[in-house]
């Protein structure tokens, strides 16, 4: 058995024993924030998520506070809402990965918060190639699954790089010659 594949058959055993203990004490238990929330943990834990996902990733992803900090702890404690959130200290880690990155670790996102300027006059704006320690933490859990589709990056950051998703990898890759020509022309003939 795949090594990402028994960490998801892992969640997913520990919130099947959740779901059973519920059964057997209360049927109610697993409906409304405490479902969403279970769900929304075994969506957010892969980068294919099925259709069955769009209830508990609306209700994660529709959690907004006014500073970003109080938007991930009020996700995180949403999460929380799951019994098996603080079952084990891998399955609390894993929500605090999820509430620190979800969301967060995607190339538009990367691509956006990665920016930074370069050179003495003005310079140019280059984006790094280091993925923050959110996504590392978000993206390489035990508990998650995001080796086929985690954003990668194309070229270095000096010669014009950025993050793409991983199925747009390829094609990003053999396109860059061609953009980064495009780029450099645009800036010689008064684009930049």
């Amino acid at each position: 058995m795949k090594q990402p594949l028994f960490r998801m058959v892992a969640v997913v055993a520990v919130l099947g024993s959740v779901a059973s203990m519920a059964s057997a004490q209360d049927v109610e238990v697993l409906s409304g924030d405490t479902r969403l929330a279970c769900e929304a943990i075994l969506c957010l834990s892969t980068g294919q998520r099925p259709s069955e996902c769009t209830p508990s990733l609306s209700r994660y992803f529709g959690i907004h506070k006014r500073k970003l900090s109080d938007t991930i702890a009020a996700r995180r404690d949403f999460l929380e809402r799951c019994p098996a959130a603080q079952q084990t200290p891998q399955m609390l880690g894993l929500v605090h990965a999820i509430s620190r990155g979800a969301g967060r670790c995607d190339a538009a996102s990367l691509n956006a918060t990665l920016r930074m300027w370069t050179g003495s006059d003005g310079g140019e704006i280059q984006i790094s190639d280091r993925m923050p320690a959110y996504c590392v933490a978000y993206t390489g859990h035990a508990y998650t699954d995001f080796n086929q589709t985690q954003p990668r990056y194309v070229a270095t950051p000096e010669s014009g790089g950025y993050w793409v998703e991983a199925r747009d990898y390829e094609r990003a890759l053999a396109d860059h010659p061609a953009r980064q020509e495009a780029t450099r022309q645009n800036y010689w003939w008064g684009g930049g």
